[in-house]
Formats: structure tokens, sequence, C-alpha cells
């Protein structure tokens, strides 16, 4: 019996479009190409990408037909136009030859407009990933990042960026690649190159409701300190590299976006470079010379301020202060109306700036026996530069005061003491005719002076109250002796003025924009007070109104006390304050105070922050927040409310909010109360005395 014979495989019936070289002269723009719209790279760069690696993809043609349907030779290309116009242009530029043989694929069936929508649609773009790792192995086989840019024309900065994404965690990037991160996400991991930390990150968050960017960025960046930091600024990004420091550079933000990675390194320089300002400084004669980065505020209360005069120039800083400012006004004059300066004008007027700014602020002249007693404050201010705040007089440091003895008396005596314990006081001595015949002075006896003086009292009452505007002068002068002179001014009006230092230390405090605004207040107007007490009562009278009444508004606001103490509730004193902040209607918030993780959230309860986003941001923002630790839901809460107006109950004014309302309408109620808070009671986050929060 005969074998079957094998079976034979189909051959397939599909056939190609031919290709074959065409003149570049004999190809037209066809007018059937859909791509109307400019997108991606330019003519000019397409023209340089082929001039650098010839073609790499030929053209879709197909022929024009005569009226009797002949071909003339001429070939319309209907996919493949940005090519063409790139290498007309390249011809145009006599960089290649008018006929140059281009490959081409002839299409005869179907529409053009087909061919050239079918070629685009079908078109794969490439994953971001792949053109990052392709950066990557062009690197690793010897090209540089500039080589890189120039070949595919874009700048360093962009192939930097891309090779640092490339550089994150292969586990990351297999997330990436299947959709499970964003690119902003993955752009967040480049900050920290560290492998292991970027994974660890990604699986804490991996289960939570917050992977926004800046949230992974501050998880990879904890424990670094940010550029902008006082201390960073203070040393300098250079020197601290050349110490050894370690740098964390977000390359898709700001140039000076970064942190400084060994924060106990920064904090040695920090400290060695304030150490030797202060050698400096204690080469002066000071008696003692105190340094911190930071001061708690009112760090110099209670402290006397001595008087100093602007030194007197030499002959040669005059003369270059006047050719300073002479060659900076000839410059300007020159340039006004500029729209932009010259970079070496702008870059010589900061020059001359810098030479009459260090002229203008030359350190006072004191004199040198207050120098002995007296000291000075260093620190560093928001911006990193140094703070010197020169003479201060503690008061175990002041001199022995001389009293001198009231009027008619013979011995220091106090009229009041003597009025408070009549037996101190002596009667008259025996009249000695002998000695006003001999026209000695004697002095009056003391109760007579206790006598004439209550007359004089009483007289002063009276008449002070028939004359307010001379109560508010005595008023004022009473708080100014206080508050910007030593405790040793007498004054015949019992009105005193104490301001109570504020030392918790508080994250903030004295930088704040109140702090900063008192401080800049109490320099200008005791700039305009005499350097002597007793010449206080001229000065004031001398004052018009308006400036009477700010500095006495000023003296009034630096005695208010409205601190909480554990171990004294003041229920009054509390409840006073609320009356003054509903008055006022007064705004912590643009005093400078933000609901921040360290400052707020992070010292309450886990319950008490729950509730807080839920008075803010209502109940669903709330449940995200159920499960988180109590670190995660600190900073989680910080994020939420830093930009809204909520603020705890203990900081809130019943006068603010209704204004709020009034702007916001009611849909902002819930971040205000319109209740003060009880005095009584203990604030919502301020755990009672003896009890610490969570």
């Amino acid at each position: 019996m005969a074998k079957p014979k094998p079976k034979t495989k189909s051959l397939a019936t599909l056939s190609l479009s031919a290709s074959r070289e065409i003149p570049l002269d004999k190809l037209v723009l066809s007018q059937s190409n859909v791509r109307q719209i400019k997108a991606g790279v330019s003519i000019e760069e397409l023209a340089e990408d082929i001039a650098r690696r010839t073609l790499l993809q030929g053209l879709t043609v197909r022929a024009v037909l005569d009226e009797t349907g002949a071909e003339t030779g001429i070939y319309d290309v209907p996919a493949g136009g940005r090519r063409l116009r790139a290498l007309q242009l390249l011809v145009s530029q006599k960089r290649l030859a008018s006929d140059a043989p281009i490959p081409c694929v002839i299409r005869t069936d179907g529409l053009a407009e087909e061919d050239s929508l079918a070629e685009n649609i079908q078109r794969a773009p490439l994953h971001p990933l792949d053109q990052f790792r392709a950066f990557k192995t062009l690197r690793e086989k010897g090209k540089s990042e500039e080589e890189i840019a120039a070949a595919f024309f874009v700048s360093p900065t962009i192939v930097k960026q891309r090779l640092k994404l490339a550089a994150v965690s292969p586990q990351l990037l297999d997330l990436y690649a299947d959709d499970g991160l964003t690119l902003e996400q993955l752009m967040a991991f480049t900050v920290n190159p560290d492998h292991q930390r970027q994974v660890e990150v990604w699986a804490a968050l991996r289960n939570g409701y917050n992977r926004e960017p800046y949230h992974i960025r501050r998880m990879l960046t904890e424990g670094a300190v940010r550029a902008g930091d006082k201390r960073a600024r203070f040393i300098g990004i250079d020197a601290y590299e050349r110490a050894g420091g370690a740098v964390l550079r977000d390359l898709f933000a700001d140039a000076d976006d970064f942190w400084l990675q060994d924060a106990g390194l920064l904090n040695r320089l920090v400290a060695e470079k304030l150490e030797a300002n202060a050698a400096e400084i204690r080469d002066e004669g000071w008696k003692w010379v105190e340094a911190a980065v930071g001061l708690p505020y009112g760090h110099t209360f209670d402290l006397r301020r001595i008087e100093g005069e602007t030194a007197v120039l030499s002959d040669d800083q005059q003369q270059a202060y006047d050719a300073a400012k002479a060659e900076h006004e000839a410059l300007e004059d020159q340039y006004d109306g500029a729209e932009e300066l010259p970079e070496d004008i702008d870059q010589r007027l900061g020059e001359l700036e810098a030479i009459i700014e260090t002229i203008d602020e030359r350190p006072f002249d004191y004199p040198p026996e207050e120098v002995a007693r007296a000291g000075v404050f260093i620190s560093l201010d928001q911006a990193g530069g140094l703070r010197v705040e020169r003479g201060f007089v503690r008061s175990e440091d002041e001199p022995p005061v001389d009293v001198e003895a009231p009027m008619g008396a013979d011995t220091p005596s106090n009229a009041s003491d003597a009025h408070d314990d009549e037996d101190c006081i002596s009667e008259s001595p025996v009249y000695d005719e002998e000695a006003e015949d001999d026209g000695a002075t004697r002095p009056l006896p003391d109760r007579l002076m206790v006598e004439l003086t209550e007359w004089r009292t009483l007289a002063l009452r009276d008449a002070m109250a028939a004359n307010p505007d001379v109560a508010f002068l005595a008023a004022l002068h009473a708080l100014c002796l206080d508050l910007f002179y030593a405790p040793v001014a007498a004054r015949c009006v019992s009105i005193t003025a104490r301001q109570t230092p504020l030392r918790s230390g508080a994250s903030g405090l004295a930088d704040g924009v109140a702090a900063q605004s008192i401080a800049a207040r109490n320099a200008a107007l005791g700039d305009k007070l005499p350097g002597r007490p007793e010449d206080l009562w001229a000065s004031l009278t001398a004052m018009s109104a308006a400036e009477r009444q700010a500095l006495f508004a000023h003296c009034v606001g630096l005695s208010i006390d409205a601190v909480y103490k554990p171990y004294d509730r003041r229920s009054d004193a509390l409840v006073h304050a609320d009356a003054l902040g509903n008055s006022l209607a007064l705004d912590v918030r643009a005093a400078g105070w933000t609901p921040t993780a360290e400052g707020y959230f992070a010292r309450i309860t886990k319950a008490q922050i729950v509730d807080a986003v839920r008075e803010s941001k209502g109940e669903d923002a709330a449940n995200r927040l159920e499960g988180l630790k109590k670190p995660d839901m600190a900073a989680a809460a910080e994020e939420l409310l830093a930009p809204s107006e909520w603020l705890p109950a203990v900081l809130r004014t019943r006068a603010a909010a209704e204004a709020s309302d009034e702007e916001h309408g009611d849909s902002e109620v819930v971040s205000m109360s319109n209740e003060p808070v009880a005095a009584n009671e203990v604030p919502d986050g301020m755990p009672a005395a003896g009890i610490a929060a969570e």
C-alpha cells in the first residue's frame, strides 16, 4: 500500500507594497497628509538628526497621474511630510544634493489620507522609562551628558534629570512601568539615592492616603536640613561640602532646593563660626558675650541698654563714602528708565551699595565705663545673617545708685515711708537762735515735710483730674520709665508697667510677624527718647499728640500678659484677654502662627488631631487619618490644615471670626468659633497641670 504524501504548507497570499529609491526632487508634499498641527521635534532639529544619523525611516509615497491616468514621474508624500521638509531644508543649506535618492514605499491601494492617518496612529510612543534607561545606557557606554544632550536636542539639565530617574530603585521603576507610580512620585524619589530608603518609604506610604510627591520628599529627607535654613545660609553650602558634608539635591525643583544631610556637622560648623565672631566682639571690651543660633523672645527684657553714638568717620572713610555715593547716584541717573541694567552696571551698583551700607551701619561708640559692665547678644536672623545686639546691662552689674535727699532734708528719706510709719518721723529740733543768727541753713522737720507734700499731692490729684491731657502725659511718662529705662528711675505717679518674659521657647515665636513688628517699632520709638530718664518729661511734652498716642499704645501693648499658667489659672486675666482680643479683632494667623506638626499636632492626642481635621476639612478627611501612627497623623494634619484658617479654640477670637464670616460667607464658619474660650477651662489640646498629652 502506498504511503500518503505529506501535507505541504500553504503559501501566503499577502504581498507588500513595492519600495525603491526616488530622487528627492521628484517628491512633493501631499495635501492628503492628516498632520496639520505642529508638535514634537522641530523641522530644524529633525534635519540636524538626519544629518547626524542619515534617514532612519523611509517615506510613503503615491505616484502623481496625469489626465490620462499615466504616471508623471512625480510622487506625493502623504506619510512622512516632516521628514521630507527636513530633507528639503538640508538641500537649501547645501548639505544634501537635490536629487539624492530617498528610500520610499510606493502605495497604490486605498486612500492617501488613510496612509497618513495609519502611520501616525499605529506608531507606539516610547514609554518615558525606556528613554530614561536609554540615556543611562548611552552614559554607561561613554557618552557624556553634554554629548547626549546635543544628540537629542535637549539641555544637559534634562539629561541629568533623566539619568537621575533611571537611577531610582529598580523595584520602583518596575512599579512606574506598570502605572503603579506616577511620574511626579518617581521624581520625588530621586531626592535620596539610597535604594533601601526609597523602598522603605514606599512601603510606609503604599497603604496610606497621602502619597503626594511633597510628602515623599519630606520622608526621604527626614533628619536633613533644608538649604533655606538659617544655619545653612550662615555657613554656606561650599564650606559645608568642603568639610565633608553630603547634600541631597532635587533636580526637579529650584536650583537652591536641596538638603544638608549631616545636621551634626552643620551644627558644629555653626557653633565654631559663632564662637569666632563672639571672640572678635569680646576684644571690644564687653563684660560678657552670649552667642546662640536663636535666642528666646524677650531675651533683653529687664536689661538696660546703654546709649552709644555713631562712630566718627576718619578722613579716608569719609572720602570713600562720598565717592561711593557720588558714583552710585551718577549710575542711577545714567540708567534711569532703563528696562534692564547691563550685568556689569548691576554688579557695580551692588558693590557700591555694600560699601555705603557698611559705613552707614558701622558700630556705635560706647562709654568705656559702660562697656566694662555691659554685654552683647549674638544670634542668626532668618536670612542667615549675623545679628549683633550690643550694650545690655544686667541688673546685678548696675552701678550703685546715689539717692538724692528730699528737698529740705539732711539725710536720704522717703516721704511715703514716713507716712506709713509715723514713728519714724522726727519732730522739729529745738530752735537755735544763735544758729539762725549765724545764717546757718537748717532742714525742715520730717513731719512738716510730710504734711506739706501731702497738701501738694492732694492738690496734684485734683488738678490732674481736671486736665486729661497732662494725665495722659504723666501715665505715658511712667510707662516709658519702666519699659525703656533702668528700674531705678524715680517718679511720683504710681503707675508701673512690666514686660513679662515669654520663656516657653515656642517654635518660630521670636521670628514671627508679631515679634518682628514689635521689635522694629520698639527700636524706632526708643530712638526718639532721650538717653537720660530725667530728660524724658521734656521730650514727651515736645512730641506731637499723634507721636504720644503711638508711644502710649506701644507701651500698653508691651505690658499685656495673657499667658496660661498651669500653677495659676488667672481666670479673670484670661477673661480680660478674651475681651481685648474681641475688641482688637485679633487674628493670630496674621501674627504668624500656623498649626504645624512640631508646634501643635505632635503634642496633642490622636483623637484631638482627628477632631481638628474633622472640624476644618470634614468627616471624609478625618476618616482617612484614623489608621495612621501618631507622627504620620501629625504630619498629615499639618499638610491639610496649614493652608486653611483653622485655629485651636484657645486662639480663636469672636470678632475675627465674625469678620471672616462676613468676608468669606457661611461656608467657612466651621474654621472659627463664635464664642471665646472660658477662662476657667483647660483649652483644647493643652494638658491640665501635671498631666502630659499623648
